[in-house]
């Protein structure tokens, strides 16, 4: 069921059932990513030297500010995949996008480094968003959280993505041809995700995303 408010379309997130999936849901998310942040560390201290070698320029850990649940601003971590100017460069790209609507991808962005662009064959660059879900900032599945320009520009429809908290995986991001869909086809499968949500469907789409990862499918 949906209610209108001021920022649009939200779930309401109410009744025993779903209280106790959210409940889990979120201890499922502590445990999961703390065991994750503690076996992947020396991973992650090598991923970091590898970028800072790469392009001295710039550290290893881009943050970002996106939006989460109902709106809320907050703080996203990443490896960092491009190049220290990469916000200054993206309006020369816009023409270029690959997407349709508010938001901007491309699969041979120039902006990309060399380590850049194995980090996101692998999705490894999202790892530090494990940071974010032990904060409870996000989930480890949920819609991805949106940039607010992108937010900016969404349709009263497209804004019942931030009716839940937001996600490390969804459909979306385990789909070889994630980039061949619309922006339409995107929020479809993001609102079957919260209207058909439960452990089950969370604890597929992290297998299918650890799948995707050992496979290199991400672009």
């Amino acid at each position: 069921m949906w209610r209108y408010g001021p920022k649009g379309p939200a779930l309401l997130e109410c009744g025993k059932n779903q209280r106790d999936y959210l409940r889990r849901k979120r201890m499922l998310d502590m445990v999961l990513s703390l065991l994750a942040l503690v076996a992947l560390s020396p991973v992650l201290v090598a991923i970091s030297l590898l970028i800072v070698i790469d392009d001295p320029r710039g550290g290893p850990i881009f943050c970002q500010k996106r939006v989460g649940k109902r709106g809320r601003i907050f703080q996203m971590y990443k490896f960092r995949t491009m190049c220290v100017d990469a916000e200054a460069r993206l309006k020369d790209l816009t023409l270029l996008n690959e997407m349709n609507g508010p938001v901007f991808k491309m699969r041979k962005d120039p902006r990309i480094t060399r380590v850049g662009g194995f980090l996101r064959r692998t999705s490894l660059d999202e790892l530090p968003q494990l940071i974010n879900v032990l904060k409870g900032e996000m989930s480890l599945v949920g819609p991805r959280p949106p940039l607010p320009r992108e937010v900016a520009r969404y349709t009263r429809y497209e804004r019942r993505r931030l009716s839940v908290t937001p996600g490390l995986t969804c459909y979306w991001q385990v789909r070889p041809d994630r980039y061949e869909l619309s922006m339409n086809e995107w929020v479809e499968l993001d609102l079957m995700y919260i209207q058909n949500r439960c452990l089950r469907l969370d604890w597929q789409l992290i297998l299918q995303t650890v799948g995707a990862m050992v496979q290199g499918s991400g672009q």
